[in-house]
């Protein structure tokens, strides 16, 4: 049975409303496998191990460290440069510091520049994988493992970087469950002592 004009108008911008909504909502997780896979946007590659080929060329390292305007953390890298063979695993330090009264979690977004170093920079184990919670005064230094896939000395682009520079910025985030819980009986307790 056909549709007749309005009927058939009606059915099809439902379903370009439908179609449309679905593409937004894929879009984003798409675009972030896309930078994942390409390095695009100085998107960082995670891995399980370094590859066994270590070359004897190297690559000079850059740290920074950055906040949020409403983070109350200190951070910082511990070292701000190091020289790694390519394929070699390197280890780094990020330091924090929350000097406020009072528990605070973040959550580090990171990159590297330049961009086209993003699909040969690989992270093997990050603290920027998971929430960090700040007790109040509390330092912490956290690691990062990474190696350069030994590729970028044959990539079109790639050969020409001679040195990344790897950049993490904290974002203050909600506190986890059973922290805000912690926090309410500390703000109770204090209270009570009043």
């Amino acid at each position: 049975m056909a549709l007749s004009g309005p009927a058939k108008t009606v059915t099809q911008t439902v379903s370009l409303v439908l179609v449309m909504g679905a593409l937004a909502w894929a879009s984003v997780p798409f675009y972030d496998w896309f930078c994942r896979v390409t390095g695009f946007g100085g998107v960082t590659g995670v891995s399980e191990v370094a590859p066994d080929d270590v070359l004897d060329q190297t690559i000079k390292v850059r740290f920074d460290g950055s906040l949020n305007n409403r983070m109350s953390w200190e951070f910082k890298p511990v070292v701000r440069e190091m020289e790694v063979k390519i394929g070699e695993t390197g280890l780094a330090f990020y330091e924090a510091y929350n000097p406020t009264d009072r528990p605070i979690a973040g959550s580090a977004s990171y990159n590297v520049t330049p961009y086209q170093a993003g699909g040969f920079f690989n992270k093997i184990q990050c603290f920027c994988f998971e929430e960090q919670v700040l007790a109040p005064g509390e330092r912490v230094q956290m690691p990062v493992t990474f190696y350069v896939d030994p590729e970028i000395v044959d990539d079109r682009d790639g050969q020409y970087i001679h040195t990344i520079t790897l950049s993490y910025t904290f974002y203050e985030i909600d506190l986890p469950e059973g922290y805000a819980a912690v926090d309410d009986a500390n703000t109770n307790s204090d209270t009570s002592l009043n």
